[in-house]
């Protein structure tokens, strides 16, 4: 027998009490029964969004919110502006000229964050520019982008919204949606939420409410009007996702009991113990700058193919992890510290990480990284 270890950035462990409550029977959407269960859920989000605006909640995976934030929000010809840091970077990009979006990009180098002031160039140089799109935490590289900075410049133009993909950031990052004023925050089920892939999360504020009155792209499924309206009613436009809603108001519970702050604070020291454990044996982070709280990425030693770490990892001591994407498959592994994990994930990950690499003949001495994450991590 194998037992299993889930450190991958999504989707991420669930927790026992989500999973008994999604093994109750199942109700109805449009019964009675389940109008305070998304009404629970809907108030749950806007805590957690820390936002008094609606939240959205879509049957979909995070990049389903990332459509509905093209299409709701804007028209065929529309210019946007697209942060490129990453494999999602170039995912808004690509989703930006399905819709026929004129798109113009900041590219940056994977590994590294965007500078805000490159932003507010490109909005001084071109004010017509409708949209903003960013990461907050992009998972390819496991880099955090300035999204308070990048907010405070964007709202200074009327005209123009910005739109982050919070997908892997929720939770582990402090995103303030309403102080900051951001526009469009989109979140997935499966990552800090500690849910099974199948549900989008997009607040949404007025200023960008105002956007979707004059949206001409087509839409249908992803039709964020209708689902606002069907939200007063505590309702989903189309038939909800019951099992994944009740399982939302359980982590939701859980988040509320341990509160932001020290969720915040929970990611923030694993990740630390995470990075400074990889450092003593000897290893790089991939990550530049402005490492994330939701994922490590680290560079595989010189000769060694990253995916076959992760491979090893998984085959040899059921410890999934995750990969390179993109221009960065084969170069480096990454180690998540998301959602429903604690001290011992991250023990877990370095020792399989150093038992990993011992065997693959890279010269390792034993515990060097795990007493490493034990000190940072003793409470």
């Amino acid at each position: 027998m194998l037992k299993r270890y889930l450190l991958a950035p999504g989707p991420t462990p669930v927790p026992p009490e989500a999973l008994l409550a999604m093994a109750m029977p199942i109700i109805h959407h449009r019964s009675p029964d389940f109008l305070p269960v998304l009404d629970s859920a809907k108030k749950g989000l806007q805590w957690l969004y820390q936002t008094k605006n609606d939240v959205l909640i879509i049957c979909s995976t995070g990049t389903g919110g990332m459509v509905g934030s093209v299409n709701n929000f804007f028209s065929p010809g529309d210019k946007a502006l697209v942060i490129n840091a990453g494999n999602f970077g170039e995912r808004w990009t690509k989703i930006c000229k399905a819709y026929n979006l004129s798109v113009e990009e900041i590219k940056i180098d994977w590994g590294y964050s965007v500078k805000p002031e490159e932003v507010e160039k490109a909005l001084k140089k071109d004010p017509s520019i409708k949209g903003v799109f960013v990461q907050a935490s992009e998972t390819s590289t496991g880099v955090y982008h300035d999204i308070k900075a990048i907010a405070g410049i964007v709202k200074k133009y009327e005209n123009t919204i910005l739109v982050v993909d919070a997908i892997s950031a929720l939770v582990a990052h402090d995103l303030r949606m309403d102080e900051w004023g951001i526009d469009v925050l989109i979140g997935g089920s499966q990552k800090g939420l500690m849910l099974p892939p199948g549900l989008a999360f997009i607040g949404v504020s007025e200023k960008a409410w105002t956007f979707a009155e004059k949206s001409t792209a087509p839409k249908f499924y992803f039709n964020f009007k209708a689902e606002r309206k069907k939200l007063k009613d505590n309702q989903t436009n189309f038939t909800s996702p019951v099992t994944l809603i009740i399982g939302l108001n359980e982590s939701l519970k859980l988040l509320q009991a341990e509160g932001l702050e020290n969720a915040f604070r929970r990611h923030e020291k694993l990740a630390h113990a995470t990075r400074e454990a990889v450092r003593a044996l000897g290893l790089e982070m991939f990550t530049k700058e402005s490492p994330s709280c939701s994922v490590t990425a680290i560079n595989a030693p010189a000769g060694i193919d990253g995916q076959e770490i992760y491979k090893n990892l998984r085959v040899k001591y059921g410890i999934t992890a995750a990969g390179g994407q993109g221009q960065a498959k084969g170069r480096i592994f990454r180690i998540a510290h998301l959602g429903y994990a604690g001290t011992f994930d991250v023990i877990t990950a370095i020792a399989g990480v150093e038992m990993v690499l011992k065997g693959m003949g890279h010269p390792v001495k034993l515990g060097t990284g795990v007493a490493v994450a034990q000190e940072l991590l003793i409470v």
